[in-house]
């Protein structure tokens, strides 16, 4: 995909759509919020200064080949670079690290001729070797890097030679639809700081949160100069970094970035009503909004409107057999129709008004009308009945055979599962405590946990859960670069991760629409196929989803030359053009 949870699992216009049955939220008061471009044309970006941004997890890793987190995909962003990105506002494909490439006429073969003169952080010389040995890591059995099967075609690993000091050559095993948008999953790293440790089959252990600093080395903007568990990540400019503004200027601008470590959503309003940090590194509550207009009025802070998230949150039942053999709830807590009952007692508008406050949209499925080119309105949809959601858990055996409020299957089992959520997440708190309310009037009990994101995400890769509610970030829009979360074998099919076969037929039926839709050269036929997916993964609901939130963000006045895109981190995507006033 990649996506990932808020994680990164390898996951920006509200838009009318006519006939979808999508509700447009015309009760919440629209705010007239400066545009991006009014923001950043205030005044002439300069170099030096500050910017101060919230995050609500650490890094569990500072190498993302190996590393899910959310937190470490944004560490990735500032001090690391790809061959070729996608710009997460325009969605275009971008020479990076690659200053230009050429295409096969059968869209097997790529040639890109790489950046004269690049240095590493630390002073390195850049070469195709650092390329080289960036795909021969992530391909590493050893390595067990969980981006691998996003850079796989039909199974297959691309072929990637140095011909010259400056060429890169890729060969696809087979078609694939969105060409080099592949390689944005992919990061390059330093050969010289890594290989010893690919070597030795410690690359999974690289680069751990003790690292020292000194050790570490990328091509983006900024570089670790300091790490304070619990507290606080400062980086600096990058003196080596390749990048000039339209004028000449050297990027980034900024002299300094410092991620503030803030698990509490609340804590995270009162620094930036303080001054105390410039940004946060995630959207906006909605009822954020009201508590920042008296900075807004005063000049203070100033407010962006994205659209309609492509990244909504959701809830899913672990669908491992496995996990489940010796539990007596196997024969119900499985089936889809216990999901389908869940997905009937949910009453979406209700939710989005109760969460969101109404600035929210229903949805059925992960794609939401926020990716306009891929978004798909004919899936199932599960009207909010109560009367069908019991007769579904009926079918499945679940009734109250008691005096209580719970339903009980036949061996007289209470219908109660656990529901893992992130702690301090007061959104995601607040929708799982929306979701068991539900669930408790047709009998079902959810007892929520939050638990800290990365307890939580290794909960999550373990297999270790009954059901979870949380987030993940698409890094593209398009879904031949989210395999990983729709095939069956992919690292980021969260509900059953990872499968050596289809569990299931609709998995592999899935499965086989993914890996036609991403062969396809045909933009058409790609979207019917993907229309296709959609469908039935709608019919199974392996996960559920509610509504897609409207994303705000809120900045200090005195930062600039901002570039928001619906895709996570916001803004922070292209730090090395953000600049603060004096």
């Amino acid at each position: 995909m990649n996506r990932q949870p808020r994680i990164l699992l390898t996951l920006v216009l509200v838009a009318v759509i006519v006939g979808t049955g999508y509700v447009i939220w015309t009760d919440l008061a629209k705010p007239e919020f400066p545009s991006a471009e009014t923001v950043s044309s205030t005044a002439k970006p300069t170099r030096g200064g500050r910017l101060t941004v919230t995050q609500r997890s650490e890094p569990r890793s500072f190498n993302r080949l190996v590393s899910l987190s959310a937190a470490t995909d944004v560490f990735t962003q500032l001090t690391q670079a790809r061959l070729v990105r996608v710009n997460r506002a325009t969605h275009e494909l971008e020479p990076w690290l690659a200053e230009r490439w050429e295409a096969s006429a059968d869209g097997l073969r790529f040639t890109l001729t790489l950046r004269d003169g690049l240095r590493w952080s630390d002073g390195a010389a850049f070469t195709t070797d650092d390329v080289l040995f960036t795909f021969r890591a992530v391909y590493d059995e050893r390595a067990a890097s969980p981006i691998a099967s996003s850079l796989r075609i039909g199974g297959q690993p691309l072929t990637v030679t140095a011909p010259d000091a400056r060429t890169i050559q890729v060969i696809y095993p087979a078609p694939f639809g969105p060409g080099l948008r592949l390689l944005d999953n992919l990061p390059i790293l330093p050969r010289h700081k890594l290989e010893a440790a690919l070597e030795a089959g410690t690359f999974a252990r690289a680069w751990g949160p003790a690292t020292p600093p000194a050790d570490l080395a990328g091509m983006g903007p900024f570089q670790l100069v300091r790490y304070e568990p619990g507290q606080r990540l400062v980086l600096t400019r990058n003196p080596h970094y390749w990048r000039r503004a339209a004028d000449g200027t050297a990027l980034p601008y900024l002299d300094e970035v410092v991620l503030e470590v803030v698990p509490d959503q609340n804590a995270e309003l009162l620094r930036l009503q303080s001054g105390e940090v410039d940004m946060f590194q995630q959207a906006l509550r909605a009822e954020d909004l009201a508590a920042l207009r008296p900075l807004v009025d005063q000049g203070k802070v100033s407010l962006l409107e994205l659209g309609v998230s492509t990244d909504p949150d959701v809830f899913f039942i672990n669908l491992r057999d496995r996990y489940w053999a010796r539990d007596p709830r196997r024969g119900w807590i499985v089936r889809r129709e216990l999901r389908q009952a869940l997905s009937h007692a949910v009453d979406r508008e209700a939710f989005a008004e109760a969460v969101f406050l109404g600035a929210a949209v229903p949805i059925w499925g992960p794609v939401t009308p926020g990716n306009t080119e891929w978004f798909s309105p004919n899936v199932p949809r599960y009207p909010y009945s109560l009367e069908q959601a019991r007769a579904l858990l009926a079918d499945i055996g679940l009734t109250n055979r008691d005096d209580d409020e719970w339903l009980e299957d036949e061996q007289g089992t209470e219908a109660r599962f656990t529901v893992l959520t992130y702690r301090g997440n007061l959104v995601l708190e607040r929708e799982a405590a929306r979701l068991a309310e539900d669930a408790r009037h047709v009998g079902l009990a959810l007892d929520i946990v939050p638990l800290e994101q990365n307890a939580l995400v290794d909960r999550m890769l373990r297999g270790d859960f009954e059901a979870i509610f949380f987030g993940y970030n698409a890094t593209d829009l398009d879904p031949a670069l989210s395999k990983d979360f729709w095939l069956s074998s992919g690292a980021a099919h969260i509900w059953n991760m990872a499968q050596a076969t289809p569990a299931t037929p609709w998995e592999r039926e899935i499965d086989d629409l993914i890996t036609r839709q991403s062969a396809s050269l045909d933009p058409t036929e790609r979207r019917r196929l993907f229309a296709e997916v959609q469908r039935i993964f709608g019919e199974q609901v392996p996960a559920l989803y509610f509504v897609a939130p409207r994303l705000y963000m809120g900045v200090s006045a005195r930062t600039i030359n901002l570039t928001p895109s619906v895709l996570r981190p916001q803004l922070l995507w292209a730090a090395d053009t953000i600049a603060v006033t004096p």
